[in-house]
């Protein structure tokens, strides 16, 4: 493999307080390294991105080391073994791996798992059937604990955790609203998805709607309190989401993606504790990597709903490597419909 070669995507300089922008990004082409003993190569088909991505832009402490600037970006994909150098691994297997923004990865054999393209499609394992299917499905049932006939409010409806957590909320019986940002995103939960009710958190002119009046249109579609809450993006849907919950209501925290162009600014946002308290409301951050001990028993239920079209999933599919800082630009910004996926171009 050492005569080929590797188009990858580096972190060149930190976005602090500021959307990242092409020039945050450095595209360089590598010879393809060869695996050491125990290792595995990977000709990658597939790249998730994901909004986790840009906290791992910031130097700000987190859950996860920051990028190093020159590194490689991070993410899951999938593809094919071309070189094994493990014995649990031959040329041709389908797998899926953390091997970041690049054609070819090199991982150790036990940082790899195999995927089933009979079950589904291989770009699934990054969807539906992968990390956002079941932070949807692990966060909503454990944390959430949807009940039957309950409130289950989605913001970022459309999004790849989003679409998976209405449908599976309306599959426990739930009354289903979501928040999203495009009439044609509105459509898609509501028509295709089958929410019981979507708002948009534009005006019309695509001006966000201020708190006051999101509050009044989250009461009216939810005229008897929000039971459960399943965040996606904070702020001002956050703060209008928490002034209606329900007594003893779940507020589910999975991403701030309204902030995430603002870590390095000084933590706000204790406007609403005594909210809580008033309703005895729990709220909750969410990691999925605390649940991977369910795994199967997601991918399993997952697989089930999917082929009883109970779940529908939608993909949004950029392609060649080259598109990937584009494509991650316009995800933070809301323009995907769908799971932003990289397809590479020699697929």
């Amino acid at each position: 493999m050492s005569e080929g070669q590797n188009t990858r995507v580096l972190l060149a300089e930190r976005p602090v307080n500021r959307a990242p922008v092409a020039s945050d990004f450095k595209i360089e082409r590598v010879p393809v390294a060869e695996p050491a003993e125990g290792e595995v190569l990977i000709r990658n088909h597939f790249l998730s991105l994901d909004p986790y991505m840009r906290g791992r832009m910031s130097a700000m402490k987190s859950y996860a080391e920051p990028v190093r600037i020159g590194g490689v970006m991070p993410g899951e994909t999938v593809g094919r073994v071309v070189a094994s150098r493990h014995a649990g691994w031959r040329t041709g297997d389908t797998v899926m791996a953390h091997t970041g923004w690049q054609e070819y990865g090199l991982v150790p054999g036990e940082r790899i798992t195999r995927i089933d393209t009979n079950l589904a499609p291989a770009s699934h394992y990054l969807g539906v059937l992968g990390m956002p299917g079941m932070t949807a499905y692990c966060a909503l049932l454990y944390l959430g604990e949807p009940q039957p006939g309950q409130t289950v409010l989605v913001s970022a409806a459309s999004g790849a955790v989003g679409q998976v957590v209405g449908q599976i909320a309306k599959i426990r019986g739930c009354r289903v609203v979501g928040i999203a940002g495009s009439d044609d995103k509105i459509a898609y939960v509501r028509d295709e998805l089958g929410f019981d009710a979507v708002l948009n958190y534009r005006n019309s002119d695509g001006v966000a709607k201020d708190f006051d009046t999101l509050s009044r249109e989250v009461a009216g579609l939810c005229p008897d309190g929000i039971n459960v809450f399943f965040d996606n993006v904070g702020g001002v849907v956050h703060d209008a989401a928490l002034s209606n919950i329900a007594q003893h209501g779940r507020v589910i925290i999975c991403g701030t993606i309204s902030v995430y162009n603002e870590l390095e600014k000084p933590d706000i946002g204790l406007r609403w504790m005594r909210q809580l308290l008033v309703k005895r409301a729990r709220m909750e951050g969410f990691l999925v990597y605390d649940h991977a001990h369910r795994t199967e028993e997601f991918r399993q239920t997952m697989a089930g709903w999917l082929r009883e079209k109970r779940v529908i999933f939608k993909e949004d599919v950029a392609k060649g490597i080259e598109s990937a800082p584009d494509a991650f630009i316009g995800m933070l910004a809301g323009a995907n419909r769908g799971k932003q996926l990289v397809r590479f171009s020699q697929d």
